[in-house]
């Protein structure tokens, strides 16, 4: 799964908004944002597929939408994501970067009790399904240096988010 963009989310709800990094799908349980997707080469995981919003993701949407108009610096959503003890244990660590600051893999890796898994770091990063809500694009490698993104158009996307909330990169 990358950043959302690959899994197909079987949740029930679905809202799509426009953003300044294209087309963004929400998809939620009714209960929680489950997933988000930035479009990737015109196209979104579930564009064959009616929208059926519901309250989460009309708030998630009214978020966002703050976010990139630059008045919103924190997300106050319920969070539904799927995946291994380690990657949640990661996301974790994600959810707890401010705007505008940015760790390492490394850093993450300490923090979640693995000092020298900076790969596993790596791949639980690459798999968070709620991209940008899970500010997974605050990671860099320790040099500051962009390593990848698989959200959206992949590297312009993550340097557009990285620019928005200043964050300093190479």
């Amino acid at each position: 799964m990358q950043s959302g963009n690959t899994l197909h989310d079987e949740s029930p709800y679905l809202r799509r908004l426009l953003s300044p990094i294209g087309r963004i799908e929400l998809t939620s349980d009714g209960e929680s944002v489950t997933g988000l997707a930035i479009e990737n080469t015109g196209t979104l995981p579930r564009d064959n597929e009616d929208e059926h919003s519901c309250a989460v993701l009309d708030d998630a949407a009214a978020q966002l939408t703050e976010y990139f108009a630059g008045t919103r610096r924190s997300f106050e959503l319920p969070l539904s994501a799927a995946g291994t003890e380690f990657q949640r244990s990661v996301w974790h660590e994600l959810n707890q970067l401010p705007f505008g600051s940015a760790v390492s893999y490394a850093d993450i890796g300490r923090a979640t009790g693995r000092p020298t898994a900076g790969r596993a770091v790596g791949g639980a990063v690459g798999a968070n399904p709620i991209p940008i809500i899970v500010p997974c694009h605050r990671v860099l490698a320790s040099n500051q240096r962009i390593t990848g993104y698989s959200g959206g158009d992949g590297i312009p996307t993550k340097v557009w988010l990285l620019e928005h909330e200043g964050i300093t990169h190479r």
